[in-house]
């Protein structure tokens, strides 16, 4: 229980357990054991949003109440709302949407009105109101029919989540088999496989612990027995055609296996357990130190700290007919290294020349020659026939070279602003002839300015590199030149080839290297040229965030008005950041947009691995949670209209003449559709539609209350990041136009709305927010504030009598009473009303993450989910002052 206990606590954050152990105390209320029978659970989980079923919460009871006393404490109340919220997060397999549409569609006619959706909704016994059901629909209805049929159902349901069988996966390796239609999970003691053509209902688990003895010597070591004495699995690679190559930590006692999947088509997973063998110098001994490899032609090539203490930096080869290769135990070749990724990548038609490349970031004497070390990126390579030398660099790597990788932003005078620390690295194959492009994920390395960046390089320009000079030094005070020598023959980190050897010349190995060759690979392994990116510059810039970026995968789409490369960025937050980077001229700086912000995880966690399938146009997102499947576009929650469809400047987005929908090039529908994604501009490609049609939609006023002297917060969310939001004030009876909202220390316009800090009765009115974006302006919301006044509040909420004096509740009711008390629920803050506070905290829980998720892009159904919340777009938390008294 201590485990699943502090797995659990990992999972929340403090605003969460606070808010949990606020709902718990209140009924745990005069029991002297602090814990509260089962009978009440019910209730405290429905005030946090959880309707589980008698069976359910039956079942979880069951689970957590070890000692069957019929009482539940808190740490036990705990491990059941993350279960919870793990069954809450996870999307709907096509089958169970099938279901839960029939069970709507009251008439069988293939279509959910308005009535239906109503019945059904309040059939779940929620507080719901007929405008909560109208925004639904409206949600719901894509094609503006009236009515929601099962595709509306299916867009909804954009992502699916897999957290394991126990809550937590724990993930540390993640396989894409688009061959046999699997998605393979290398997690905590265990491996698991899901099939890609289902929303994860039929996964599979195959449990790998540690050896007998193995986690027992880890605590003895001194290692955490729960973050890391376990077998976590970091290693996932095709071995051949039914088998996959797994590799754990083994609680610091590395160990591979081979792993039964099967033929395609089959869903079979097992270990096989007389495979097993030692995992050093192919799997790290920690879960959390970087590492990369590939698997080529039965050997598996590692890029690691290979020890038990992390201090061996080494390239490691292994599990092939051939003897083992590693690097040399040279502090030139690898110092502190933070190894990326690693892939073989063909130079030409010629197999022999074949090679292995590694990217990962090292650490070299500072540049001013200062007593620190600064850290640089790299581009590695080795030859996949490298055999090491006879006499000299005897089983070690004889073609081993590397360069710099650079990523600067050009500044005046001449000065760089150096992206130093590699984040992580995609590498975009062509279709055709063209030359492969690596993309790189870039972070600063000062602790002034936090910046990040994706340079773009030509696979062309790295060879290129690597032909250049080779970089010498005289001695460690002395500066980096190009070698000015004479170079031995065969080159240095060329491969022996038939098809490059001289005649009279041969080297069928590099055994047969002289020996001056390797002691020249050995004394020269760096480039004196670094491979700069494309354009000498980044395509995407990003400073200051409010979170890192951590993983980086592409997709090459095309569009009406060219190709474009859609990057899609993980974050440590649990988000993933979907963007396009267009370029003008030859050294124009490029135009960055961003096309949404998805949250993935409720829960906010480090996006560690991330797999695109161009196939099923689906992103894979890996946490250390569980892992996530989302759709790449989503194209009607883009709006109804052809101008905002235009705006959105999504390539995989168009307008075809009706709705906002999926592009695809070489359609009948040519001549119908819309789209521009360099320009946007809905002026020249929505001729025929008025913008009054556009926004007719959009103009319903909707009132909000505040009371004065408190804080009040009107939320305008505008459908595209790059639009600029104005607001503009109609005071009640006054004829002139509408005026600009002026702001000040009082009255704050931040990116998600206009924030009063302290509200005052003159700033009643109706507040218009509108967008401007290339010349098209649009109305996103109208909201009507209502200043109350405290005396209206005296009336609203009467102070408790004292005993002596009569009750008012036997008297006349209020004549606003009636009326205020829906609209009421609207307030921020309450001043000096602790009842209030209390009242809301009992009865408001419930409808918390209903309210919550109102907001977002991507909306769930009242009471049944429908589909994951999404937010869309750049939704930041809202930075709300505290409360006035």
């Amino acid at each position: 229980m201590d485990d699943i206990y502090k797995a659990a606590v990992e999972q929340l954050t403090e605003e969460q357990k606070n808010e949990f152990k606020a709902a718990f105390d209140i009924f745990v209320l005069g029991a002297e054991d602090g814990c509260i029978s089962t009978k009440e659970l019910g209730k405290v989980m429905r005030m946090l949003g959880q309707n589980p079923t008698p069976e359910e919460l039956q079942e979880m009871i069951d689970e957590v109440d070890e000692d069957g006393s019929g009482t539940v404490d808190f740490d036990e109340f705990l491990v059941m709302m993350v279960r919870c919220m793990k069954d809450d997060s996870k999307g709907k397999s096509e089958e169970e949407l099938s279901d839960l549409f029939r069970m709507f569609d009251k008439n069988a006619d293939g279509y959910i009105d308005l009535e239906e959706l109503k019945i059904m909704l309040q059939a779940t016994g929620e507080t719901i109101t007929e405008d909560d059901i109208e925004e639904l629909m409206k949600d719901g209805d894509k094609n503006n029919d009236g009515r929601i049929d099962y595709d509306d159902l299916l867009s909804a349901n954009r992502s699916a989540i897999f957290l394991g069988p126990r809550g937590s996966l724990d993930l540390q390796a993640l396989y894409l088999d688009e061959y046999r239609d699997r998605l393979f999970l290398g997690g905590r003691d265990a491996i698991y496989s899901l099939r890609l053509d289902q929303t994860w209902p039929d996964p599979r688990e195959v449990l790998w612990p540690p050896q007998p003895g193995q986690r027992e010597e880890c605590v003895r070591k001194g290692r955490d027995p729960l973050v890391e004495c376990a077998n976590f699995v970091r290693l996932l690679h095709p071995h051949n055609r039914t088998h996959l190559l797994a590799c754990g930590t083994g609680a610091f006692q590395p160990t591979c296996a081979l792993l039964a999947v099967g033929h395609r088509g089959e869903h079979v997973l097992h270990l096989e357990p007389r495979s097993m063998e030692s995992g050093r110098g192919r799997c790290p001994h920690e879960p959390s130190r970087p590492f990369a490899s590939t698997f080529v032609g039965g050997e598996l090539y590692t890029g690691l700290n290979a020890d038990f203490l992390g201090h061996e930096a080494m390239i490691f080869r292994s599990g092939g007919p051939r003897p083992a290769l590693r690097s040399d135990s040279d502090q030139n070749l690898l110092h502190d290294p933070r190894f990326v990724l690693a892939a073989r990548i063909p130079d030409n038609s010629d197999p022999d020349d074949d090679k292995v490349y590694f990217f990962f970031s090292e650490t070299v004497p500072s540049p001013d020659g200062g007593p620190g070390r600064a850290t640089v990126s790299r581009v590695g390579r080795v030859c996949v026939n490298d055999a090491g030398g006879q006499r000299v660099l005897v089983n070690k790597w004889s073609t081993f070279l590397k360069a710099r990788l650079l990523c600067s932003v050009p500044g005046p005078g001449g000065a760089e602003t150096h992206f130093d620390q590699l984040e992580d690295v995609f590498l975009l194959w062509p279709n055709s002839g063209k030359s492969l492009e690596v993309y790189a994920l870039f972070s600063t390395v000062s602790a002034v300015f936090q910046g990040y960046a994706v340079c773009v390089y030509h696979m062309a320009d790295i060879w290129e590199v690597f032909k250049g000079p080779f970089a010498h030094q005289d001695g460690p005070q002395h500066q980096w030149g190009p070698y000015g020598g004479k170079v031995p023959f065969p080159r240095p980190g060329m491969c022996p080839s038939k098809m490059t050897a001289q005649p009279g010349r041969p080297f069928g190995s590099t055994k047969d290297y002289p020996d001056e060759v390797l002691q020249f690979a050995r004394a020269h392994p760096l480039m004196f040229r670094p491979v700069r990116p494309r354009r000498g510059r980044p395509v995407l810039v990003k400073t200051h965030l409010a979170q890192q970026l951590r993983q980086i995968v592409v997709d090459r789409v095309e569009a009406e008005d060219g190709t474009y490369d859609v990057i899609f960025l993980g974050t440590d937050s649990g988000s993933v950041l979907k963007v396009i980077a267009l370029q003008g001229g030859s050294s124009a700086e490029p135009e960055e947009v961003l096309l949404e912000e998805l949250q993935v995880f409720k829960v906010p966690t480090p996006i560690t691995e991330m797999e695109i399938s161009v196939k099923r146009q689906m992103l894979y997102v890996g946490s250390r949670l569980g892992v996530a499947r989302l759709q790449l576009h989503q194209c009607e929650t883009y709006g109804s209209a052809c101008a905002e469809c235009c705006l959105a400047r999504d390539p995989y987005c168009a307008w075809d003449g009706a709705s906002c929908t999926r592009y695809r090039p070489g359609t009948s529908k040519r001549r119908f559709r819309r789209q521009d994604i360099r320009h946007g501009n809905p002026a020249l490609q929505c001729l025929g539609q008025s913008q009054e049609e556009e926004t007719a939609g959009l103009a319903a006023t909707t009132t909000i209350y505040g009371t004065e002297h408190n804080s009040t917060f009107l939320e305008c969310l505008p459908k595209s990041p790059q639009a600029a939001v104005h607001w503009f004030l109609q005071r009640p009876g006054d004829e002139r136009p509408e005026q600009q909202v002026k702001t000040d220390e009082r009255v704050l316009q931040t990116e998600q709305g206009l924030l009063f800090r302290r509200l005052n009765r003159l700033d009643a009115g109706t507040y218009t927010c509108m967008t401007l974006e290339h010349g098209f302006s649009q109305v996103v919301v109208r909201l009507a504030l209502e200043v109350i006044v405290p005396a209206q509040l005296d009336i609203l909420f009467p102070r408790e009598p004292r005993p002596e004096e009569p009750t008012a509740r036997g008297g006349p009711a209020s004549p606003y009473s009636k009326a205020w008390y829906k609209d009421i629920m609207q307030l921020i803050g309450f001043a000096n009303l602790p009842r209030v506070d209390e009242y809301c905290e009992r009865v408001w829980c419930p409808s918390r993450s209903r309210s919550r998720s109102k907001q977002a892009k991507g909306k769930s159904w009242v009471g049944l989910e429908l589909g994951k919340k999404v937010k869309s777009r750049v939704q930041a938390e809202r930075n709300r002052t505290p409360r006035e008294v």
